[in-house]
């Protein structure tokens, strides 16, 4: 369906920009499922299924990216936190 002649027209008459390339493979968005996975479970995991308004998951979303960003040390990234490696990597 995503890609799709029709689907995409849409998108196109929306001005929506697609994140798939123009095969469609499916590891396209490999990097960005693994961080919903990340949110889900480090975020939302102890958190009752639709017991929170929209305001307080945006809110959520907004505080662990700026805490996956700038905090979370990953080991790939020599046990630095994103911003920390963008620095001296610069």
């Amino acid at each position: 369906m995503y890609t799709s002649y029709a689907y995409q027209n849409l998108l196109e008459e929306m001005a929506c920009r697609t994140s798939m390339s123009k095969r469609g493979n499916c590891w396209d968005n490999a990097v960005i499922e693994s961080f919903h996975s990340n949110l889900k479970t480090e975020e939302f995991a102890r958190v009752k299924h639709h017991s929170l308004t929209n305001e307080e998951t945006r809110t959520r979303v907004a505080n662990y990216m700026s805490y996956y960003n700038e905090k979370r040390i990953q080991e790939k990234l020599g046990y630095l936190a994103p911003v920390e490696y963008g620095y001296y990597a610069a």
